[in-house]
């Protein structure tokens, strides 16, 4: 209803993409150069063009955005060089003459992510457009092989030149792409063999110490996943948490073999609460669609109301078609801090200085806040009036998934899906390369939060949380200037800086502050000082002590074999073959070597010489 007054019209896409790693010219010391072929029937490098998109861009970490910048410069045909080239900090620069092209990245203190900080985008060599020379890396070279691997295992280094040259211009050497291919079938094993050797084995032992826990593993020819979820968590989420859930990938520091996906709630105190983990090859829509099909099944064993839940993520990599087809009845809220990040980056584009640009972002900030389609509006044509593109990128980003004007789902006034970055050094970085110390890191971790918090909340006082109690007294604060007019025993006008009903029989007020928190607004707080109501009747029980206290009543046991198990036992699949070579070994003569074997003269049996030079026949 309240989209029509919008006048929406389609999005583009719109997708973050991040990382990057050692050159590729260490397998042989020769310069990897990438000659564009004569025709690409097949060339994916077209979606690269753009996978680096300018200061502000956040990857996973380092690795992230060196893989990611090397597509990049594969995608518009030029060559970089490392300036600096650290864990915290990397700077490159065209290799062409003279050229202004360059970028600066390094880690955010607060997010822990790799950010891009500066970038001059304009080549002046002539390199950029795919004509000059490409630079790969050897992280590059591996992921490309890991892929065609998957699709068809019996290919040949000869066979992998020629495909690679096809595809993406990139012209290798049967060595380069032989060892490329070991280190991918040596990487490809290792998660085979974890996840169908050691985790079989982690299930069995976390059913029998923590049941009603889901241990999930799904493995096709292309994919690997493992799905894992505790019942004291999943207890806590369908028993004391607000029907909000937060969708995103947590980003791992050591390796980028798999990806950890997570879905966590917020408590009543609005501390992160986990709620499910997925290990996964790559990020996609397959991906999150598996993860929230097993996370559905999981919860439907505590009768949990689907119809109510609420998502909150960033919409990429496939999650704004995933959530709707898994969770048909639910709402799908987007996060506001990527769309603001994307919207800046557009504004970047234009002529407008820092001051008027800040003006619009402030706007955009009122527009998602915005309770009503007046003061959505109103924030609309204030950025209209400076510019009219800025104003349809804004309508065309789909508001009804993250304005609370037209949203229909409820966000209890949380707009970022970031709060996931509390995940980001639960999982040690030597720990980080096996599937099951990862996972039980997690167990670990969840089992400590949960007991600091239920020996926290022993000290607590009062129907609230202490954090819910905060902003309850922030509302009571305002309203002692506001004028109540009884209109029935449940409805009443409330006047202020504007006029107001507040039903308390629905409890609504037409500010919509009510509606979309949880905890009653000014209006209503005014209205219960008239008529002698308590404050706290009217509270959502997402909000109290009770609801904190069972949403961390489970307890997660430990895994007592844990510390004897034999890791490098287990392995159901043999490793890759070390090639051989038809020659026998040739057996080298070492002149130092000391000879501790005593010869004797086969005559006179004496020491020192031999028959021929024996002194007996003499």
């Amino acid at each position: 209803m309240n989209q029509e007054k919008l006048a929406l019209v389609d999005t583009t896409q719109r997708e973050l993409i991040g990382p990057f790693d050692d050159s590729i010219n260490a397998y042989d010391g020769s310069e990897i150069i990438i000659d564009p072929p004569q025709e690409l029937t097949s060339n994916p490098t077209m979606f690269w063009d753009d996978i680096i998109k300018g200061v502000g861009q956040e990857f996973d970490n380092v690795k992230d955005f060196r893989a990611q910048l090397c597509k990049y410069s594969i995608a518009k045909g030029f060559a970089y060089r490392f300036i600096k080239n650290e864990t915290t900090r990397v700077t490159v620069k065209c290799v062409g003459d003279g050229c202004t092209w360059r970028l600066h990245a390094s880690e955010s203190s607060r997010s822990k992510k790799f950010v891009i900080k500066k970038m001059t985008d304009v080549h002046t060599c002539g390199g950029e457009g795919g004509e000059g020379q490409r630079r790969a890396t050897r992280q590059w070279l591996t992921t490309i092989i890991k892929e065609k691997l998957r699709v068809n295992a019996s290919l040949k280094p000869k066979d992998l030149v020629k495909e690679i040259y096809e595809e993406y211009g990139v012209l290798l050497t049967y060595s380069q792409v032989w060892r490329g291919r070991e280190v991918a079938q040596k990487e490809m094993f290792h998660v085979m063999r974890e996840t169908f050797g050691h985790l079989p084995w982690y299930r069995d032992r976390l059913f029998q110490t923590n049941p009603g826990s889901s241990l999930e593993l799904s493995q096709t020819v292309d994919t690997r996943r493992v799905f894992i979820a505790f019942h004291a968590s999943l207890h806590g989420f369908a028993n004391g948490c607000r029907p909000l859930l937060f969708l995103d990938k947590v980003p791992l520091k050591a390796t980028n073999e798999y990806k950890l996906l997570v879905a966590a709630a917020v408590d009543a105190d609005d501390g992160v609460f986990p709620v499910a983990f997925n290990v996964v090859e790559d990020e996609s829509y397959d991906s999150w669609v598996w993860f929230l099909m097993q996370l559905r099944i999981a919860l439907q064993y505590h009768s949990y109301p689907f119809n109510a839940m609420t998502f909150l993520s960033n919409g990429q990599k496939g999650l704004d078609a995933a959530v709707p087809h898994v969770f048909e009845d639910s709402h799908h809220a987007f996060c506001l801090h990527h769309i603001m990040e994307e919207f800046r980056g557009e504004l970047r584009k234009g002529p407008w200085s820092q001051q008027i640009r800040d003006a619009m972002v402030e706007d955009f900030t009122r527009a998602a806040e915005a309770c009503s389609i007046d003061e959505f509006n109103a924030s609309i044509e204030s950025i209209r009036n400076i510019s009219t593109e800025a104003a349809d990128w804004i309508i065309a980003s789909k508001p009804e998934h993250w304005s609370d004007a037209v949203f229909t789902g409820c966000r209890y006034d949380h707009f970022s899906s970031n709060i996931v970055d509390a995940f980001n050094n639960w999982i040690p970085t030597k720990k980080e390369g096996s599937m099951v110390l990862m996972i039980d890191s997690l167990r670990i971790k969840i089992a400590e939060i949960m007991e600091a918090r239920r020996e926290a909340c022993k000290s607590w006082e009062g129907p609230l949380t202490p954090s819910m109690d905060f902003k309850a007294q922030g509302e009571m604060s305002k309203a002692s200037k506001l004028t109540v007019l009884c209109s029935s025993e449940t409805v009443f006008e409330v006047r202020g800086s504007g006029i107001f009903v507040v039903n308390l029989a629905n409890w609504e007020c037409t500010c919509r502050r009510w509606q979309l928190s949880g905890l009653p607004c000014m209006h209503a707080v005014a209205v219960f000082s008239r008529i002698g109501r308590s404050f706290y009747d009217y509270c959502s029980k997402f909000f109290k002590i009770e609801s904190y206290h069972m949403a961390y009543s489970g307890t997660i046991l430990p895994i007592p074999d844990m510390d004897t198990f034999d890791f490098s036992a287990g392995a159901t699949i043999p490793p890759p073959k070390p090639r051989t070579s038809d020659k026998p070994r040739r057996k080298r003569f070492n002149p130092n070597k000391v000879t501790t074997l005593i010869r004797l003269c086969s005559r006179c049996k004496q020491a020192g010489h031999n028959k021929a030079t024996c002194e007996a026949l003499l």
